[in-house]
């Protein structure tokens, strides 16, 4: 593993009604990044907020020789879109991807730069001593655990959106063209070295979770059917499982009723419900799964796009990032920007 030279580094961060988060995310994230020995940029995407947000943004991008480049997109269209919108707009050797709320850490920046300098394609972060309810720590542990075994990608933590990409990474994923993805999963199908480090990690002072709790299954769907077809397979056998317990169960049903009677389970109704219900419930199951992957592949031939950026305001004209080579794969980026 070669050490990445880094030039220019992004900060890539979605807002959704934030706008009591956005003077302090701001202030912090811009501290943090003057640390850095390198250039930088602050992408923020509004994602269709409803309060003050995007006028946050505008008045923060429109000053003197602000660093902050603010993409406004005219409605929502969901976390990792808007992150997608960033990384299209973002011009960095190194990408930082940052929640809006403050839970996790601007100062944290640094430390990730750092390790993509030692030559890393993805640096991920653990959320150490997670400060969220058991609702949403368990559930997440679960999915992880998931995840990993589906994907054989060993990353502890899927949900903390606090990770650094390697430029080629985010050219990378700009060429997919499927709309539900998950990013992080996306980005580790490219690279080829990852690591991982412990972050802080915060309570929500402003606000709910933008994720209600369909938000969240929605985004497990994604995360499960975005990269694997493993749970059609596990259906499949699962399938196979259950006609085999069912001949098995059908003829010990027809041995104990030829020795015991029909008397024995009430004729055999209930036998026959419970039976009935068995199977039901794998059939709909699998019905659901495949309805799962069904509605991506009718998303992903419709090729709409991922979302629609209303404008982008910068303080200053973007120049290209300059190539950078190494292992042989060159960055390469098409700056689309409007004044």
């Amino acid at each position: 593993m070669k050490p990445y030279p880094i030039q220019f580094v992004s900060i890539v961060i979605p807002v959704y009604n934030e706008e009591q988060s956005l003077p302090e995310l701001l202030r912090r994230t811009e501290a943090a990044c003057r640390q850095l020995k390198h250039d930088f940029e602050i992408v923020l995407v509004d994602d269709g907020s409803r309060d003050e947000s995007a006028n946050i943004l505008q008045a923060a991008a429109e000053r003197e020789d602000s660093p902050v480049v603010a993409v406004i997109l005219n409605r929502n269209y969901g976390q990792h879109a808007a992150i997608m919108a960033g990384f299209e707009q973002c011009r960095g050797d190194v990408v930082i991807t940052l929640d809006a709320d403050l839970q996790n850490p601007p100062e944290e920046i640094p430390r990730l730069v750092a390790q993509a300098e030692l030559g890393y394609d993805v640096v991920g972060t653990v959320r150490n001593n997670r400060q969220d309810s058991a609702f949403r720590r368990w559930p997440s542990k679960l999915i992880n655990l998931a995840v990993q075994r589906s994907t054989g990608v060993a990353m502890s933590d899927y949900g903390c959106m606090l990770r650094a990409y390697r430029r080629t990474i985010i050219d990378a994923m700009l060429a997919c063209t499927e709309r539900s993805t998950f990013i992080p999963i996306l980005a580790n199908s490219f690279a080829r070295h990852t690591t991982e480090v412990l972050v802080e990690h915060a309570e929500r002072e402003h606000g709910d979770s933008k994720y209600s709790p369909m938000r969240l299954i929605n985004l497990m769907f994604d995360l499960i059917t975005c990269m694997t077809t493993t749970p059609l397979r596990l259906l499949s056998i699962i399938g196979f499982g259950m006609a085999g317990l069912g001949a098995l169960f059908a003829l010990m049903l027809i041995v104990l009723r030829l020795i015991f009677g029909a008397t024995w389970a009430g004729d055999g109704t209930f036998v026959l419900f419970a039976v009935l219900f068995v199977f039901t419930g794998g059939q709909f199951i699998g019905m659901g799964l495949l309805g799962e992957y069904l509605g991506r592949m009718y998303s992903d031939v419709r090729a709409r796009p991922r979302f629609f950026i209303e404008k982008v305001l910068r303080s200053q004209p973007a120049a290209p990032a300059p190539a950078v080579t190494v292992d042989g794969l060159t960055s390469t980026h098409t700056d689309q920007v409007s004044p």
